[in-house]
């Protein structure tokens, strides 16, 4: 049998196991994708992944339900999502807090960066380091001469013992090298109602803040990014101000480990295109809020890794404890 048969005979086998193989692979989806959201409706994490399904559904072609499933600071929805089956059809809508945070502080049923997968980012939360009408400083330089010159005496407010607030300080606190007072409050709109009420000296605010900011009534001292902010172009960042602080608060998209590759990218794909769109971006400027960089999900991974443990040292040298 001559080189030309042998070819034919391979082609042809080639060819009648094409449909086999290609029958075997699974089809994702064909039936409805869960997206579990681990904090009430009508939050902003909450917002984002309805926009977000909406859209999500359209490209997949089977709906995307959102599962609102709250408590413990998020980690029920946390751990339902990481415990679910690995078969991309259970995923998970979470801000940064569960993910970053929470392993630190609570004694979790799962291990997050074993059992969940980062799949990509959303949504970028607007960070401010904002202080009480009538403080006596004009700008950040006049408020750390002040906070340093009286140990102590200053006080800032936070929505909960180990919440971002309350860390985001006491990591300003040690770059910048002075002390302050913790008053922790049952959510961050109280802490916002004192601060305008002169009864707390400074917060770090996630965009609720904003029209006080706009209308001169709360001191904006400066934006704990690595950019100055679209809205507060004038607003030097911490780093520029001398104080090696960046903090970059998202959302995102998570899988139980083990989800299959093939679903994992296409994900990753379509979700960044869904929030780099005008629908998105729509929802996201009403929050004060931006589409985060596309990510892969190894860097996504990566990211969210080196920031968890940028939080837990942190959590540590301060000593900070769960309410």
């Amino acid at each position: 049998m001559g080189p030309l048969i042998h070819f034919l005979i391979a082609a042809a086998f080639a060819l009648a196991s094409a449909p086999l193989a290609s029958a075997q692979a699974p089809a994702w989806p064909t039936k409805t994708v869960r997206l579990v959201v681990n904090f009430a409706a009508s939050g902003a994490t909450d917002v984002i992944a309805r926009s977000m399904a909406q859209k999500l559904a359209e490209t997949l072609g089977q709906p995307v339900v959102v599962d609102n499933r709250v408590g413990a600071s998020g980690n029920i929805g946390l751990e339902l999502v990481a415990r679910a089956a690995n078969d991309g059809y259970t995923l998970l809508h979470s801000s940064d807090g569960p993910i970053l945070i929470n392993p630190h502080l609570f004694k979790m049923e799962v291990n997050v960066a074993k059992d969940l997968l980062p799949v990509a980012p959303t949504g970028g939360a607007a960070l401010f380091v904002i202080a009480r009408p009538g403080i006596p400083s004009r700008n950040l330089a006049e408020f750390l001469e002040h906070a340093r010159a009286n140990p102590g005496k200053l006080s800032y407010g936070s929505a909960g013992n180990g919440t971002l607030q309350h860390i985001a300080i006491e990591m300003i606190m040690h770059e910048a090298k002075f002390k302050a007072l913790h008053v922790p409050y049952k959510g961050s709109q109280a802490v916002l109602v004192d601060l305008l009420g002169g009864q707390v000296d400074f917060t770090v605010d996630l965009g609720a803040a904003i029209p006080h900011i706009k209308g001169g009534k709360i001191r904006m001292l400066a934006v704990p990014d690595k950019k100055r902010s679209a809205l507060f172009p004038d607003t030097p960042t911490l780093i520029e101000q001398g104080v090696s602080v960046d903090l970059v608060w998202i959302s995102g998209v998570y899988a139980p480990a083990g989800a299959p590759r093939a679903i994992v990218t296409r994900l990753n794909k379509e979700i960044g295109r869904i929030m780099h769109g005008p629908e998105a971006k729509t929802h996201l400027d009403a929050m004060a809020a931006y589409a985060v960089p596309a990510m892969t999900p190894e860097e996504f991974a990566s990211h969210q890794q080196r920031a968890r443990d940028r939080f837990g040292a942190i959590i540590r040298q301060a000593g900070i404890k769960a309410n």
